[in-house]
């Protein structure tokens, strides 16, 4: 899926939220998709049917609501985040088979580094050993995508234990790091563009 790769380095959420906005409102039939790669400061985001249960304690970490699909989750620097803009119909591909693809690119990411990933069904994100290392959560507009997803690498996990992520009670959370140490969040965002866009 050839795509114009963006690095926007460690960037606030609400900028790049509505950038993400803007680029798929105004974007037409001939322009080309992008991923974007890059980093938040310390963040949860709310999807737009999540319920407010989810959110335990936000220990004076900012709370945003967006229009995502999917329920609470957190974002933070060391957490390699890629957001797909993509004209869906444009290339002839599903919801269903993009998501797959999405997820695929990550389980073959993690198999680089030595990790063995899957998914569970109903619970969309990738897993190892039932602990989640990434979570996706989209946005579809006519065919036109937006948001992405977020793959912890080697970040503080501790906010996750301040909601039930992705609204899921006791989920337990792991990262790249666990496995690899010292992985750099920009090589992650870097691989996984790559293999992108390769296929």
């Amino acid at each position: 899926m050839p795509a114009l790769i963006k690095e926007l380095g460690l960037t606030v959420y609400d900028k790049v939220y509505q950038a993400m906005v803007d680029f798929t409102k105004n974007r037409g039939l001939n322009t080309t998709d992008e991923l974007w790669l890059l980093e938040h400061p310390s963040v949860f985001t709310q999807g737009r049917h999540g319920k407010a249960e989810h959110l335990i304690n936000p220990h004076h970490i900012p709370v945003i609501q967006t229009d995502r699909g999917g329920q609470i989750t957190y974002h933070g620097p060391g957490q390699a985040v890629i957001y797909f803009l993509f004209d869906l119909k444009r290339l002839g591909v599903g919801v269903k088979d993009f998501v797959c693809h999405i997820e695929k690119t990550c389980i073959t990411l993690l198999k680089q580094y030595g990790i063995k990933a899957h998914t569970i069904a109903n619970a969309p994100g990738i897993y190892v050993n039932n602990t989640k290392i990434a979570s996706l959560g989209l946005r579809i507009k006519k065919g036109l995508t937006y948001h992405g997803i977020a793959i912890n690498t080697n970040m503080d996990l501790t906010p996750f234990s301040y909601i039930n992520p992705c609204g899921y009670k006791n989920l337990k959370m792991t990262q790249i790091s666990d496995y690899v140490p010292d992985i750099d969040t920009k090589i992650v965002l870097s691989d996984y563009a790559m293999l992108m866009i390769r296929d």
